[in-house]
């Protein structure tokens, strides 16, 4: 077994209320301004309330082509991730020389060096870290983090490891672009950081950590689905792909795979106390819902999120973590009890992780 030892979430810096980013964004996806009614509409369906930014709100109308956005996710994502690392150690007791292994994951800019490598210097990491960079996975990438980070830990019991997941979503908004995607994207996603900090078994009964104990994963990628939900990169950046067929295949599959998976360890669904959902949308979490035959309250952290942060990608599930570990909004896991963690992502794909209170 892995055990979580903490897990921190950190937010962009500038929070607004959805009708302020509406105001603000619809300037850059529409400079003509005659769309905003359509954009307030699609906006205001997202049933996101507040969201936080990597910027102020006023300086995306400024930002010259996908070289200063870029700039800026550098910038940021180090100051965002040096912070959700550098606290996640420090609620366990852990200092940053005794990680033995980093895994960074974000798909929304690029670093090379990548993240973990400049981080090293800024956390205290030795030079010797072992170092995993991933881009690609998108909103998937919390829960496929931990249980590849569990995977790792499974063969080094006596090792510590951080997954960083950093993700500035409103960076890629692409100015003049009256897609669909793009005007979606422009009132759902937010940006926002986590790191969890995992242990291996043996090094969990030395300290004395009693997180939840990841038991299994599972990773199920959907074939002819490559272009439900992508990026298109181009000139002037991430050019995002979402289609409206996301939801179905999540009712089509989810309800499926999770039972199996579950029926595997002897599990149905009515023994998971707690269900770690990524955020997804709102036709995305009540596609979950009623796939799962979940009962009115059992996803109220994943609505929360939504509402008050936004679809975060790959940290959105990660942050739930955290609050339902600290009782936010929830009753604390009862210890012997189980949780599930599920998130989907590009490919199209999904990954569960098995928890144990």
């Amino acid at each position: 077994m892995s055990v979580v030892a903490s897990v921190h979430g950190v937010l962009g810096s500038h929070r607004y209320s959805q009708d302020e980013i509406t105001n603000i964004f619809a300037k850059i996806v529409s400079p003509q301004g005659n769309d905003f009614a359509l954009i307030e509409r699609i906006h205001k369906a997202t049933e996101v309330k507040f969201r936080n930014l990597a910027l102020p709100a006023e300086e995306y109308i400024e930002l010259n082509g996908f070289g200063e956005a870029n700039d800026a996710f550098i910038r940021i994502a180090l100051e965002l991730g040096a912070k959700a690392i550098e606290s996640a150690l420090h609620e366990v007791g852990i200092n940053a020389e005794e990680v033995d292994y980093i895994m960074a994951t974000s798909v929304t800019g690029l670093a090379t060096p990548s993240l973990e490598a400049r981080l090293v210097s800024i956390v205290g990491f030795r030079s010797d870290v072992k170092r995993v960079p991933i881009f690609g996975l998108g909103c998937v990438a919390g829960a496929a983090g931990i249980a590849r980070v569990h995977d790792y830990l499974l063969g080094h019991p006596d090792d510590v490891a951080v997954l960083l997941s950093v993700e500035l979503c409103s960076l890629t908004l692409q100015a003049d672009d009256m897609s669909m995607a793009n005007i979606v994207s422009s009132g759902l996603f937010g940006d926002g950081a986590a790191a969890v900090v995992m242990v291996g078994n043996r090094r969990a009964k030395r300290m004395g950590i009693q997180g939840p104990r990841v038991i299994d994963s599972r990773s199920k990628i959907y074939p002819d689905t490559e272009e439900t939900m992508a990026w298109n990169i181009g000139g002037s950046g991430f050019h995002i792909v979402l289609t409206s067929s996301v939801s179905d295949i999540v009712s089509e599959n989810i309800g499926g795979e999770v039972r199996e998976f579950l029926a595997d360890h002897g599990l149905t669904t009515s023994n998971i106390s707690q269900w770690v959902s990524h955020t997804g949308g709102p036709k995305v979490l009540r596609a979950i819902e009623e796939s799962l035959e979940l009962n009115d309250g059992q996803l109220e952290i994943s609505w929360l999120s939504l509402a008050e942060y936004g679809n975060l990608s790959s940290a959105s599930v990660l942050h739930i973590l955290r609050d339902i570990l600290a009782g936010h909004g929830v009753e604390k896991p009862i210890p012997g009890t189980f949780g599930l963690m599920l998130a989907m992502g590009p490919g199209f794909c999904s990954e569960f992780v098995l928890l144990e209170w």
